[in-house]
């Protein structure tokens, strides 16, 4: 959804605060595609906060689904998105900003909604997704789901520290 600054950045200075709905579907990043299945309106208000400069502030919340770090399990993220950005709209220092690459949401006097959320989901998306605390992961061997029961798997892979001593009671054995 693209809003329109005009009324912000003309003489009256008419502050804007919507509910404004989320239409996006899916995040995609680097780490990979995630369907978003719940979205809440983003509470956004923007406000001229004096020598071209507004003041953009938002909140809401995204539900994607991603696989656990742990066991590939898909499971529910939720993302709470709460802003605060004072940036500048002068033609000079926009410049310097799309080098920083930091307000790509503004264009003109139009602000980019979808834009601004994505950066938003950048910064907040969790580095590690777990389905539960206590998660055990998958076989390094098989790859069975170690919540959902064990496998016969011989786990032999000891930690390559451990190497010294295992030859230690290998030369035991021998005597």
């Amino acid at each position: 959804m693209i809003l329109n600054l005009s009324d912000v950045l003309s003489e009256q200075h008419k502050a804007i605060r919507e509910y404004v709905p989320i239409e996006m579907t899916s995040f995609k990043s680097e780490m990979g595609t995630y369907n978003i299945t719940d979205t809440t309106p983003l509470e956004l208000s923007v406000e001229y906060a004096g020598e071209r400069k507004l003041w953009i502030r938002g909140k809401g919340e995204i539900t994607a689904v991603a696989p656990c770090d742990r066991c590939l399990d898909d499971v529910e993220v939720k993302v709470e998105l709460e802003f605060e950005h004072k940036i500048t709209t002068d033609t000079e220092a926009e410049d310097q900003s799309e080098e920083l690459d930091e307000n790509n949401y503004i264009d003109g006097y139009s602000l980019d909604v979808e834009q601004l959320v994505y950066n938003e989901l950048l910064t907040g998306w969790p580095t590690k997704i777990l389905c539960s605390d206590d998660c055990k992961g998958i076989c390094n061997v098989c790859g069975q789901n170690l919540n959902r029961g064990t496998c016969n798997c011989e786990d032999t892979s000891l930690d390559p520290r451990m190497s010294v001593i295992r030859d230690v009671f290998k030369n035991f054995k021998e005597v």
